[in-house]
């Protein structure tokens, strides 16, 4: 299983395979990151802990929408121009190679308060999918921490709050 996940410091990003035996060194900022030992389960983050995980496919979408878009694009055309079976094509096609890539692409787990993303997972792992109301909470302590950071921190010379 690889873990690709970003340093907490200055956001390089790093790749682990697992299990790993020492802390990964970060080659930008030398910050020493801890993998913690996970079971083969994985029923914790081997960076944060947190045991808060979602699966999704990995799959870049990028990629997905560039297909989407050429397709609606490649089927506009073909419309304008009166070839309709040409454009229905295109479509179903689209439709097709999406299905295809939807069985073939395995799964990913990802955390969600430091985003690590788990490569190669056992199949067998039982992560439900993406919870926004989750995101949400994880996202508003990120924003939180940050505040906190700021306002404790040399950015702020009075040392008061504001």
């Amino acid at each position: 299983m690889r873990v690709f996940f970003n340093c907490p410091v200055c956001e390089q990003r790093g790749c682990v395979d697992m299990p790993a035996h020492a802390p990964w060194q970060c080659p930008r900022c030398d910050q020493l990151v801890p993998i913690l030992t996970t079971s083969a389960t994985l029923d914790q983050c081997a960076l944060c802990g947190n045991q808060q995980l979602y699966k999704k496919k990995d799959f870049p979408h990028r990629l997905g929408l560039t297909i989407l878009a050429a397709a609606c694009i490649g089927f506009l055309i073909t419309n304008a121009i009166y070839w309709q079976w040409v454009g229905w094509t295109i479509l179903i096609g689209s439709a097709a190679v999406d299905g295809v890539l939807y069985l073939t692409v395995k799964d990913a787990v990802v955390c969600y308060r430091c985003a690590s993303h788990y490569r190669g997972v056992p199949s067998g792992l039982s992560h439900l999918p993406f919870d926004l109301g989750i995101a949400e909470r994880y996202r508003q302590e990120r924003i939180r921490r940050e505040q906190i950071k700021f306002v404790g921190g040399s950015q702020n010379p009075s040392g008061k709050n504001p």
